[in-house]
């Protein structure tokens, strides 16, 4: 699932790619994808691609309408992906077959955009050459999702976000974990409580704060509430860093090979050379060192017995 610091970079790779480029036509290949009516898709017809942000997980193309202010907001869960094409095909996908489930047409360079009159954003391009990004989505479990909004806060997700990762204070960070109920792993990685951290940078967060993705956030010290920011602190920006001004295309393989825990079962942890272990659960797992984190005890999979704190 791309995380806070996958997000960061799409958003900085589209302010580079599309910022002053304009809105050709927008397709739709999974219907299930779209979840706003009003705004129209119509809408987006010749609107001025003005930037791109991020809000917690969710990545947002920020335009200039005749009307005023659009934003294309996606959330690619866990098996989406955006892909950027410097030339679309002109005919429409075929809904339902493939990956595919969303493609925004821009004009294929900022120049193109200035052919219509950039007080007019009714004014739709024309023209078969287009470059633009596909939205895209792996397995059978469809859960990418595509809104229209006016204001960002629109986004039911979005409008339920807690403080962001990457600008959380270390007090308000001891504040929102007291009034937890449930283990830290859960607690950081629930975005209404700390938005921006998922499975993958919170085994890695974990691992480097040295604590057990087990133990209680209400009762964690305050030693271990400075150590789990910093390393909140530090893992994030360190991912970000690596990330931004990598191409879309790359940014997969490129959080891969920053992980230290996460997805190496069986593999020495780079610390201190211990196995890392795994927690399964239904459909996903999470890794972490008994040596770093677990005072060398090794955690039950929750399948098979109680937990071991």
């Amino acid at each position: 699932m791309p995380e806070l610091p996958e997000v960061e970079s799409l958003a900085a790779f589209l302010r580079a790619e599309a910022t002053g480029r304009r809105v050709v036509r927008a397709d739709v290949a999974a219907f299930s994808a779209v979840k706003t009516f009003d705004p129209p898709l119509s809408a987006l017809a010749g609107a001025l691609v003005t930037g791109a942000s991020r809000h917690g997980k969710f990545l947002s193309l920020d335009l200039r309408a005749g009307d005023g202010d659009l934003h294309l907001i996606t959330h690619l869960s866990r098996a989406g992906w955006l892909q950027w094409r410097a030339h679309l095909a002109p005919v429409p996908p075929r809904p339902g077959k493939g990956p595919l489930a969303f493609r925004l047409h821009l004009t294929p360079d900022t120049d193109a955009a200035t052919d219509t009159d950039p007080h007019n954003a009714t004014d739709a391009p024309t023209g078969t050459d287009t470059a633009g990004f596909d939205l895209t989505e792996a397995g059978t479990q469809k859960r990418l999702a595509v809104y229209l909004v006016r204001d960002p806060s629109a986004v039911p997700g979005i409008a339920a976000l807690g403080p962001d990762a990457l600008a959380v204070t270390e007090p308000e960070l001891a504040a929102l974990l007291a009034a937890e109920r449930g283990q830290v792993k859960r607690v950081i990685t629930t975005q209404s409580v700390l938005a921006g951290i998922g499975n993958a940078y919170s085994d890695e967060i974990l691992h480097t704060a040295r604590l057990s993705p087990y133990k209680l956030a209400a009762n964690l010290t305050p030693q271990e509430v400075g150590r789990l920011h910093a390393a909140m602190q530090a893992v994030l920006r360190d991912a970000v860093e690596r990330s931004v001004g990598q191409r879309a295309a790359t940014l997969k393989g490129e959080k891969r090979s920053g992980l230290q825990v996460h997805a190496r079962d069986g593999l020495p942890c780079p610390v201190c050379g211990d196995t890392v272990r795994s927690v399964s659960f239904a459909d996903r797992s999470f890794q972490y060192c008994p040596t770093c984190q677990t005072d060398g005890r090794e955690l039950a999979d929750r399948r098979m017995s109680r937990l071991l704190r």
